[in-house]
C-alpha cells in the first residue's frame, strides 16, 4: 500500500507533454524497463528493456545499459528533454545509474 501511495504522490506532480515527455522507469527482480511517454496523447514514444536482450551483469549494470539505450532511442526521435518519473523508488543505486547513463548520452532532465 505504501509503495502505491508513494508512486501516486510522485506521478501527481509529473506529467509528460509533447515538448517534455515522461521517462518512466520500472525495476523487477530480474529486469529493467524504461519508457518515454507523452501523457497528453497517451502514447509511448520510446521503449527499452532487458527482457529478451543479451544485456548481462548486475542489475546496476543493466540499468546503466538501459539508460544509454533509451537516450539513444530518444535522440533518434528528436527528444532531448524529459521529465524523470522514478515511481515509488528512491533516487539512488540502480535508479541513479540509469539516470546518469541517460544524461551522459545527452538526455536532459
Amino acid at each position: 500500500m505504501n509503495k502505491v501511495m508513494r508512486a501516486a504522490r510522485t506521478r501527481a506532480k509529473i506529467h509528460g507533454t509533447e515538448e517534455r515527455p515522461r521517462l518512466s522507469v520500472h525495476f523487477s527482480n530480474l529486469n529493467v524497463t524504461a519508457q518515454i511517454i507523452d501523457d497528453d496523447k497517451k502514447v509511448t514514444l520510446a521503449y527499452a528493456t532487458t527482457i529478451g536482450s543479451k544485456i548481462t551483469g548486475t542489475k546496476t549494470e543493466k540499468a546503466a545499459a538501459i539508460g544509454t539505450e533509451i537516450a539513444k532511442k530518444a535522440k533518434s526521435k528528436k527528444i532531448s528533454k524529459v521529465v524523470f518519473d522514478r515511481g515509488a523508488k528512491i533516487y539512488a543505486g540502480r535508479m541513479n545509474a540509469l539516470a546518469e547513463a541517460a544524461r551522459k548520452e545527452g538526455l536532459e532532465f
